[in-house]
């Protein structure tokens, strides 16, 4: 049994693990795993944002993202999926992950100016940027097969680690846990730049990317997952999607991810902006939006047992201020983090 945190990460503790050192498991779960000389990753979100049908200027400014993301210093590995915010508006978002920030710098100064530079009628553009640090980020898989987001640019996947299955894990998972209760400092800023709105964040802003991809599982487990399980997940995001502000969930995205043809894939995941881990946490543990999430998972899994073919993950960060960048151009006020400052005017 391996720790999730990997043998150059580990430090001596001043912060205890939520088990001892004996805890076992009852199933396994894995964690993706870097290169050592990788010391920070890139999390690298593109947003656009249009009511009702796709319109021609969305159309052309998704075409000129695809050339740029597949530009030689174009990201390791990106995925596009779509959702209908709270708003009622229609948003693609496409996603990118590199682990060389030369290589990134590089490449953003450009995209960022087509991106945000000059509004574009009938649709609003956004880019959110997290560089976390490798010790200020965890990852979880159920299977070690089929890596997703970030870590579809790890060196690969541990063995079966020991820090899951447990409220406290997804903490004790990420490195710098070992010595700091990462809370947050400060709130949110809004600064206009002409019509560009950025977003200053504080630190220790927490990220987290929660995906399912049913695409392996036969027809009863599908039916399962789709009528028992997912319209709890759905309710769950939509709460934090509609009223999450109140428990520290700034933003909540709620995606289907593409195909490489445009179609929609048997996959989703969750994206959302939180104040802190540890309201993160609370959610997860107590809150019973999560606590019915956690039922129906519970009851599937059991009623499955090991032939269970759904695959699960989750990408986490908390990220220092100086790893963020929030930028926001012709979006409705509730789009990403503005909705942790205050309502923009028209």
């Amino acid at each position: 049994m391996e720790s999730a945190i990997p043998p150059h990460l580990e430090t001596k503790r001043s912060r205890h693990k939520r088990v001892p050192d004996d805890y076992q498991p009852p199933y396994p779960s894995f964690v993706a795993r870097y290169k050592p000389g990788v010391d920070r990753v890139v999390m690298a979100y593109f947003g656009v944002q249009y009511r009702g049908a796709l319109p021609a200027a969305a159309t052309e400014t998704l075409a000129e993202i695809d050339r740029r993301l597949a530009a030689t210093v174009g990201p390791s590995h990106w995925d596009r999926a779509h959702y209908v915010d709270q708003s009622g508006h229609e948003n693609n978002v496409s996603v990118a992950y590199w682990d060389d920030i030369a290589r990134f710098d590089a490449w953003f100064a450009p995209t960022r100016e087509v991106w945000t530079g000059s509004a574009r009628e009938g649709i609003g553009t956004f880019i959110e940027v997290l560089r976390p640090a490798v010790a200020r980020h965890e990852t979880l898989f159920s299977s070690p097969g089929r890596p997703e987001g970030v870590a579809a640019i790890a060196d690969g996947m541990s063995g079966e680690v020991q820090e899951h299955a447990y409220w406290g894990g997804m903490r004790d998972r990420i490195p710098l846990s070992q010595t700091d209760a990462m809370t947050p400092g400060g709130d949110p800023k809004l600064v206009r730049d002409g019509a560009r709105l950025r977003v200053v964040a504080h630190d220790n802003l927490c990220l987290i990317r929660s995906g399912q991809d049913w695409s392996d599982t036969e027809a009863s487990e599908r039916k399962l997952y789709l009528d028992v399980v997912e319209p709890v997940l759905r309710e769950g995001m939509d709460f934090l999607r509609d009223d999450g502000l109140a428990i520290g969930c700034y933003a909540n995205r709620y995606m289907r991810v593409f195909r490489a043809d445009g179609g929609a894939s048997e996959k989703s995941y969750g994206q959302s902006w939180w104040r802190s881990l540890a309201a993160l946490e609370r959610w997860a543990e107590s809150h019973p939006t999560h606590v019915k999430i956690f039922g129906a998972a519970m009851k599937y899994l059991s009623t499955l047992g090991p032939s269970a073919k759904l695959r699960l993950y989750h990408e986490v960060t908390v990220a220092a201020a100086d790893e963020q960048f929030f930028e926001y151009l012709n979006c409705h006020p509730r789009t990403g983090m503005l909705a942790a400052v205050e309502p923009v005017g028209a």
